[in-house]
């Protein structure tokens, strides 16, 4: 097994970034469960919870303002569409994914045992702190070269300027003057690292629908979506 400083290396090599102070990289890697304890050093002895902070900021920046170029006959609300699909969680643990960083994280045993490199929450995190050390070691250069090569391939995605079917089903209801759909979670069970949410959605006058994922939101929008496609199918 590659020891930290050739492991560090190989990562720089997929980041496209050979980084000057190798802790930033490091401290992107590393989850709170690791540094229990330890207090909030830098670099082996501080986890990636501040620099995800920074990088969900750089990242906003970056997609907003590529967004505001590309698409110069787009409504906010179009562009807002297209900015929800680009940062949401499941896009950023999907780069994740492709990038191979579930290789590099530094977890707990007991979590890691548990499948905790499977979360998409924090595949999330990870990802933001990586833009973050990105940034303050090489400046936005760096960080938007990242950002460009793993999110410019999604703008054009069909569905990308779609209304989420949260935003769709409001918008639905509203053309029928209901009242906005109410969202009540039914269940939450699993352990933090890796909770699995109940969502029970529902509109007057249409069946409500119940779904699980691992986040509130993700369960929402797919009880949301089973609803339009009941009215789809139905008394639409």
């Amino acid at each position: 097994m590659m020891d930290i400083s050739a492991r560090l290396a190989a990562l720089m090599s997929v980041l496209g970034h050979s980084f000057e102070d190798p802790g930033l990289l490091l401290e992107a890697l590393t989850h709170s469960s690791v540094t229990k304890g330890r207090g909030k050093l830098k670099g082996a002895g501080r986890d990636y919870d501040r620099l995800e902070f920074l990088g969900d900021r750089v990242l906003g920046l970056v997609i907003s303002e590529e967004l505001y170029h590309r698409f110069e006959t787009a409504e906010a609300g179009q562009l807002s569409r297209r900015y929800n699909a680009q940062v949401r969680k499941e896009t950023l643990a999907e780069i994740a994914r492709e990038i191979g960083l579930n290789d590099y994280i530094q977890l707990a045993g007991d979590l890691r045992e548990a499948g905790g490199l499977d979360n998409p929450s924090l595949l999330e995190d990870c990802v933001e702190a990586i833009i973050a050390a990105l940034y303050l070691d090489g400046g936005m250069p760096a960080a938007r070269q990242f950002i460009e090569k793993n999110w410019w391939p999604r703008f054009e995605t069909m569905g990308a300027a779609h209304k989420d079917p949260k935003s769709a089903l409001q918008e639905w209801a509203a053309k029928r003057g209901l009242k906005p759909p109410v969202y009540t979670v039914v269940a939450e069970e699993g352990p933090d690292h890796a909770r699995i949410f109940t969502i029970e959605a529902s509109v007057k006058g249409c069946e409500s629908r119940i779904a699980s994922a691992p986040s509130k939101r993700a369960a929402e929008q797919m009880a949301a979506e089973q609803i339009l496609k009941d009215q789809k199918n139905g008394n639409d």
